[in-house]
């Protein structure tokens, strides 16, 4: 794997590899991968014939009360978990390289509307803009390409692609599953930040979901009571805050009175600073492998690994 932090050798090191016709994979992270990354590395090695995984805790994407400045980073973490997971490029620019006047001489902005102004664009209005920003900014940089995210930032996939769309970027959006610990819980940078106790009661979010999912599979449809169902398996963990629980439409991305089969479930849940992201639908309840018993689940069948419904 060859480590490159400027733009124009990345452009250089492509360069090659179009001109013979090879199918390039992008997939960007701001850093300290996980094993959830490493999958999607791993994706794109067994698609592509050149991979390339970005590194840059984009300042865009933080508001003045959020985190920037804490971000957990590990470039040589980095960089061993890229390279095993089957990146052959591992572009690590500056802040200098990817903004020359700073953060604040940015002056072009990129939104999507609508998609971004729900869920997490309430809770984090400046976000999503920040993203596409930097997301369209690689995407100009690495040229055509298929690009790999991760369904746990589920909103963020649905808004890349509306992004693509729309400005008919040459680059196709896959979406890739969501990795999880043992007891359930997504796999994120932040989880590093949770203190034991509220490591062992995190998973409460995973467990919400399912709870929701299998009353769905059951045949319960009123958004009303199966988001009133996830704030019961919530509450069984007096630690964690809800910010939101939400049953939308995957597209839209608008929530829903009646849920069906092609619903989706979304919540973040906060544990003292830390702020964790879920999301669920009926067609990857699986709870096989996950041992959830430490936790009181109400509505929620542990021995369940699939649901009655199923797609």
């Amino acid at each position: 794997m060859k480590t490159l932090r400027t733009i124009s050798e990345l452009r250089a090191a492509i360069a090659p590899h179009r001109l013979d016709g090879k199918r390039i994979g992008l997939v960007p992270t701001m850093g300290y991968l996980h094993a959830g990354h490493a999958s999607l590395i791993e994706r794109a090695a067994s698609e592509c014939d050149l991979v390339i995984t970005t590194v840059f805790v984009n300042p865009l994407q933080f508001a003045a009360t959020e985190d920037l400045a804490s971000y957990p980073r590990d470039e040589q973490g980095d960089a061993d978990t890229a390279s095993a997971a089957g990146a052959d490029l591992f572009f690590l620019p500056s802040l200098d390289e990817m903004y020359p006047l700073g953060r604040d001489g940015v002056l072009t902005s990129v939104s999507v509307s609508d998609l971004s102004s729900v869920m997490e664009g309430a809770s984090r209005p400046t976000h999503f803009a920040g993203m596409c920003t930097v997301v369209a900014k690689l995407f100009n940089i690495a040229g055509p390409c298929t690009a790999y995210f991760g369904k746990k930032d589920f909103q963020q996939l649905a808004i890349v692609k509306a992004m693509v769309r729309d400005l008919s970027f040459e680059v196709d959006v896959i979406g890739c599953g969501i990795r999880r610990e043992a007891d359930g819980l997504a796999m994120s940078s932040r989880n590093v930040y949770l203190t034991p106790e509220q490591r062992t009661a995190a998973p409460v979010l995973f467990a919400a979901l399912c709870a929701a999912a299998q009353a769905l599979s059951g045949g319960e449809t009123s958004a009303e009571i199966l988001r009133a169902t996830m704030t019961d398996v919530i509450n069984t963990q007096t630690l964690g805050q809800v910010e939101y629980l939400e049953i939308v439409d995957p597209i839209t991305l608008g929530a829903v009175a009646q849920a069906d089969l092609h619903s989706r479930f979304f919540g973040a849940v906060r544990f003292g600073s830390v702020r964790l992201i879920d999301n669920l639908d009926l067609t990857e309840l699986d709870l096989t492998g996950l041992d959830l018993t430490g936790l009181d689940l109400t509505g929620l069948d542990p021995d369940a690994s699939q649901p009655s419904a199923g797609a």
